[in-house]
């Protein structure tokens, strides 16, 4: 089983032709609401390239919050049309559901606002509910849209119970010292592998040195993704570049998402390292091709 624990969203998505500049009026094209949040999309994700939705793969489950709106009915039937096990998604009353405001350029770009909503109370208490459910885990995928305090309360737990963890950090932040001693895979992209080396995002990035600064913070394993140019992985064997699959971008909008899916999905199948970031690669290139986050997912038959 995959244990997801994170946030869920509803993503408010407009397109604009550009990005507006500050106090700027822009008009804008079509506007969308499609479920979101990277917990859920990262579960959705797991669930469709385990095969789990087509034919009873590798069960996938969430531990999160919703609010008791129309957005959180309607986030956590979503999640539930994909088979994730939603017994430890809980409903706070008196809360609004998280939501994201999404701008998509015509260069398929986005710019991301998100109001944690529900996503703010998830609590170390909700994750020590869950520990049976965690208990059952074989990999647990955290990410940061949730309360650092929560995240780290089970990374700690999942660690104890001896799980392997991978863990996006984004939206980017510090981490605790020691966290990511607790962390088997670390999966950021450019800026937030950047900015958790403590290096200026703006500067020009040595990616393998980057790699290298964040393995001795901890984690044995980093694989950076780095967009239309790829993913380098820093494993325990030692370092690969992954070109990426060229393709003409629509909307980028839960990329990374999808490719932290296909490679956890790979890893619970028994894929080894590089077959599973090659699955993420291919699940990520086909889902920048769609729009929006959920809908863009593929399934793992789509991309064979």
């Amino acid at each position: 089983m995959i244990v997801v624990i994170g946030s869920i969203n509803m993503d408010l998505v407009l397109r604009v032709p550009r990005m507006p500049l500050p106090g700027e009026t822009l008009t804008g094209g079509a506007f969308r609401t499609i479920p979101g949040g990277k917990g859920a999309n990262q579960a959705v994700a797991c669930a469709r390239m385990s095969g789990k939705v087509e034919a009873g793969g590798q069960q996938v489950a969430m531990v999160a919050c919703v609010g008791d709106d129309a957005f959180g009915a309607t986030l956590r039937a979503a999640l539930v049309g994909d088979g994730i096990i939603d017994s430890h998604i809980s409903t706070l009353p008196g809360v609004a559901s998280g939501i994201a405001s999404i701008l998509v350029d015509d260069n398929g770009q986005n710019s991301i606002v998100i109001a944690g909503g529900a996503n703010d109370l998830l609590s170390p208490a909700h994750i020590d509910a869950a520990q049976g459910l965690i208990e059952q885990a074989d990999i647990v995928v955290l990410q940061l849209e949730t309360p650092m305090a929560t995240v780290v309360h089970a990374i700690k737990l999942a660690r104890s119970l001896g799980k392997t963890i991978v863990l996006n950090p984004a939206p980017a932040a510090s981490l605790p010292e020691g966290v990511l001693d607790l962390v088997d895979y670390l999966i950021p992209n450019e800026i937030e592998a950047a900015m958790l080396a403590g290096v200026s995002p703006e500067s020009a990035i040595d990616i393998p040195a980057l790699a290298a600064a964040l393995q001795k913070q901890g984690s044995d394993n980093v694989i950076i993704t780095l967009g239309n140019k790829g993913v380098h992985a820093a494993l325990y064997g030692g370092d690969t570049m992954f070109p990426a699959e060229a393709v003409q971008a629509v909307d980028t909008t839960a990329a990374g998402d999808t490719f932290i899916g296909g490679f956890v999905a790979g890893l619970a199948s028994g894929m080894d390292e590089a077959e599973a970031i090659g699955q993420g690669q291919r699940a990520a290139a086909w889902s920048v091709t769609k729009p929006g986050a959920q809908t863009s997912i593929p399934y793992l038959h789509e991309l064979f």
